[in-house]
């Protein structure tokens, strides 16, 4: 993949590891929203192709709802399968969900490589800035 004056040329012959991004999101939600989106190009300008349980099914679910919480991490679980890699990105601290996700990962519940990531420091202070 290559962006060229706002126009992505795509290689259609590439491959792009399927990448589950994993990021907090209680408590500060607005903060952490914003951060999975920085998050996301991240791993885009790494040529994967990113995924983020926990932008989808919040759009849907209650995470409010311990029922509903559970119900989307699970459904996040079931995306490990396909995955090619877990990248875990801990600027803002681990969250229980991501916790839940990495214990599943060394348990050998799902076998999918596994990797901590944080932002480069020079864009996290232009959104967030210390």
């Amino acid at each position: 993949m290559q962006i060229k004056k706002g126009i992505i040329e795509l290689d259609r012959q590439a491959f792009y590891p399927k990448v589950i991004i994993e990021s907090p999101y209680r408590g500060e939600v607005e903060r952490n929203k914003a951060y999975l989106k920085i998050c996301m190009l991240d791993s885009i300008e790494r040529g994967e192709a990113p995924s983020a349980s926990h932008k989808l099914y919040t759009d849907v679910l209650d995470d409010n709802d311990p029922y509903e919480r559970a119900l989307g991490i699970e459904l996040g679980f079931a995306w490990l399968k396909a995955a090619d890699l877990v990248a875990f990105y801990i600027d803002f601290g681990m969250s229980s969900g991501m916790a839940a996700c990495l214990e599943d990962i060394r348990t050998a519940r799902f076998r999918v490589k596994s990797e901590i990531r944080r932002v480069q420091p020079h864009v996290l202070n232009t959104f967030f800035p210390p």
